[in-house]
């Protein structure tokens, strides 16, 4: 099986992310320029109030000057607005007229006349003026000043607002890409299940319930199309090689018995009877892989199996055959140790890498067969220090009729480890191939028996 991707490490969870993302922060910049716009309308509104008291104090000074300046701006002190600053005075700097009694601090006079430019802001006491500061002919300081804590309270109630509706469209945005990536992971998983179930082997597998008429439901039914294709090559290829393996088997048999007639020539009826044997053996073990093929991924068959003893009672039969070659055998079998699987067909396995290491190694070579329990699955592993596998072999090296330029010369088909990987594929088994410095080794690890 498949391991699950982490959810963080998924696509569609950071595609759709990203996207609810560049959403958010679309809104939050399109409130950001509606805000400057408001704050620059606002600015605009306490300018144009601006404006027109200094048009009102420039026609007073027109008719009357600095008198009818001064009594204006008493007037408009006594009214007491508090949203005004006004400020007129004499050429020793004392106060003729004004809301209040000193000039503020830091504040200079500039500019000439009664226009608003320039214009200037300060605080006092912590509260935001927009002012124009003149000097009157004669020497006569004047401020006109308008109080901008309205607006300041306006774009702070602004911004509040602003503040809330972007964590909310942060949350939504959050939300709806969360529901949007699980939809999607959702449809894509049963895709991604299917697939697992076929790379176990159960090309029969198929997605429950109705296809939608979107893009998932037309990739699941290109998808079925595929797997049903891909059913029936499988079924006529296994098919064909058991028909070839069965019908040629036959006939070798006929013949053996055939040659057992003929008298006079001991030493060809043998050699040929030989011969018939080897051919006889690879049928059996194509016959022996295409069985296995056609179970993989099918649970049918498979019974709890204590894997340990199968492990000792190959390599008792083995051992001593060992010895007598002149390898050093070696075996670490954690006991107790069981599998779903077919007795037979482990043995099987063991058998032939066993047998293969004892053909292959030469005396003074190492065999070992470890067995043990990993965090996940039961760990077998199968190793020599004899010749090992070629380095262009090892891609091929499961494949059916895969050897050695040298080993021609030694009794074999290259049919043993395309046998071991179809039975380690019946029972769900991973086959490793870790290089080594000398020899061959294997690892295969067993999924573990559910409890």
């Amino acid at each position: 099986m498949t391991t699950r991707t982490p959810l963080a490490a998924r696509a569609t969870l950071r595609l759709t992310l990203v996207l609810a993302l560049a959403v958010t922060l679309l809104s939050l910049g399109a409130m950001a320029l509606q805000y400057r716009l408001v704050a620059a309308r606002l600015m605009e509104g306490a300018r144009s109030t601006l404006t027109a008291d200094l048009g009102g104090f420039a026609a007073l000074y027109e008719q009357r000057r600095i008198i009818a300046l001064r009594q204006a701006i008493e007037y408009r002190a006594a009214a007491g607005t508090g949203d005004e600053m006004l400020l007129l005075l004499d050429r020793h700097g004392m106060v003729l007229a004004g809301t209040e009694d000193h000039w503020p601090e830091g504040l200079r006079t500039e500019g000439a006349g009664f226009t608003v430019e320039p214009a200037r802001e300060f605080d006092r006491n912590g509260t935001r003026w927009l002012a124009v500061a003149r000097e009157l002919p004669g020497g006569f300081p004047l401020l006109v000043a308008r109080n901008l804590a309205p607006t300041n309270a306006t774009l702070a109630s602004l911004r509040r607002g602003m503040a809330g509706l972007a964590t909310a469209l942060v949350l939504a945005g959050g939300l709806v890409g969360w529901l949007a990536a699980r939809s999607v992971m959702g449809r894509i998983g049963r895709v991604n299940d299917l697939a697992d179930r076929v790379a176990a082997g159960d090309l029969s597998a198929r997605l429950p319930g109705p296809r939608s008429r979107d893009e998932f439901g037309l990739l699941e039914t290109h998808v079925h199309a595929m797997l049903d294709r891909i059913e029936n090559l499988n079924r006529a290829t296994h098919r064909l090689s058991d028909t070839i393996a069965h019908e040629l088997r036959t006939p070798l048999n006929r013949l053996m018995q055939k040659l057992s007639r003929i008298t006079g020539q001991e030493e060809i009826v043998e050699d040929l009877r030989a011969e018939m044997r080897q051919s006889i053996r690879v049928f059996d073990s194509l016959l022996d892989i295409s069985r296995a093929e056609a179970d993989q991924g099918i649970g049918g068959g498979l019974v709890p199996v204590d894997l340990s003893a199968v492990a000792a009672d190959v390599w008792e039969l083995y051992e001593p055959l060992a010895e007598d070659k002149g390898l050093r055998p070696e075996a670490a079998i954690t006991p107790g140790l069981h599998v779903l699987g077919d007795r037979n067909l482990i043995a099987q396995m063991l058998s032939n890498l066993i047998d293969n290491a004892i053909k292959y190694c030469g005396p003074g070579d190492t065999l070992r067969l470890t067995l043990s329990e990993g965090p996940d699955r039961h760990l077998m592993q199968v190793a020599d220090t004899g010749p090992g596998l070629p380095e262009e072999l090892r891609t091929d090296a499961f494949e059916r009729f895969t050897r050695a330029e040298r080993d021609r010369g030694i009794q074999g088909h290259g049919l043993g480890l395309a046998l071991v990987r179809a039975i380690a594929a019946r029972h769900g088994a991973k086959l490793d191939l870790p290089r080594s410095e000398k020899g061959f080794v294997l690892d295969i690890a067993w999924p573990k028996l559910a409890s």
